[in-house]
């Protein structure tokens, strides 16, 4: 069976590249433990109506699925602990984000369980497996950057409570695996079936990652390139209707401008000459810009 990992932001930058930056900033750094944070709540209500959904069938799948939810619950308390013991933002974090990305291009009306149970349950996993691939990569690109880093009390601390969330989240994408395996061995169409889910929810899943990422110029374009990449993984005759109801707002994106809005007033209220220097050269070259810059630096 084919396995699917998580790309590269915009095939550029890799997580430890991004989490070097990120462990390097106290403000970007807290910010994104709270984007953990925030993933990991949201994460134990999405579960909770993947249970609902399917309404006590299959069983062990229903048991899994509560445990994982009881996961997820204590990683969001762990990190709900650390960022009030550091005294930062325990609220909604700034910016687009990733999990309402990811459900804004999911295609919820495809799938009912109660007329198509085996669909929904690949279409669910698939989609479970992707994010939870997505997260222990950052998790582990995390502690590696914090290793690297000045082993201040504070950083030992972020470190130690990543290290605890990592092999449980390892152990969510064997579950995830393993359930994707037993489905795609009972019959070669639904090998076939897990295979399509996987590589659909993995353009979903990368699409939603560098919305979040992204708010460089052209950055719309760049949103519907993938949104049309998102849709190229369906059916041809799905595909019309998913661009017209998704197309408006991925090109508009005013979310986006706000966030983009919000980024600039911070950047200028920090240090004025650092956002001419460097965030306005970064907005107009995009992420290539920026990586030019750090190959500079090396």
């Amino acid at each position: 069976m084919t396995v699917v990992y998580p790309r590269k932001f915009q095939n550029t930058l890799g997580a430890r590249e991004i989490l070097k930056r990120v462990v390097s900033d106290r403000e970007l750094h807290l910010i994104t433990l709270n984007r953990y944070r925030y993933s990991e709540q949201r994460s134990c209500k999405d579960l909770t109506e993947v249970v609902e959904k399917l309404d006590g069938q299959p069983r062990e799948l229903i048991r899994d699925l509560s445990h994982h939810i009881s996961d997820e619950a204590r990683h969001a308390m762990w990190l709900t602990d650390l960022l009030f013991d550091l005294g930062a933002n325990i609220g909604t974090p700034p910016g687009i984000s990733y999990i309402d990305e990811f459900d804004r291009l999911l295609d919820k009306d495809t799938y009912d369980p109660k007329s198509n149970l085996e669909d929904t349950l690949i279409a669910g996993l698939a989609a479970i497996n992707i994010t939870e691939k997505r997260g222990c990569e950052y998790f582990s690109a995390h502690i590696y950057a914090l290793k690297q880093a000045p082993q201040t009390a504070e950083n030992i601390k972020i470190r130690e409570t990543i290290e605890k969330i990592l092999p449980e989240e390892a152990g969510h994408v064997r579950w995830g695996n393993r359930w994707l395996g037993q489905i795609a061995n009972q019959s070669p169409e639904l090998r076939q079936k897990v295979e399509e889910a996987k590589r659909k929810y993995a353009a979903i899943e990368q699409a939603a990652f560098e919305s979040g990422m992204d708010i460089t110029l052209g950055a719309e374009l760049r949103r519907v390139t993938n949104l049309v990449e998102v849709a190229n993984t369906m059916p041809l005759w799905e595909r019309p209707k998913y661009l017209m109801e998704r197309l408006p707002q991925t090109l508009l994106a005013p979310e986006l401008q706000f966030t983009r809005i919000q980024a600039a007033q911070k950047a200028w209220q920090r240090d004025p000459q650092a956002f001419m220097e460097k965030f306005v050269p970064m907005f107009l070259n995009g992420i290539q810009g920026t990586k030019k810059d750090n190959k500079k630096t090396v």
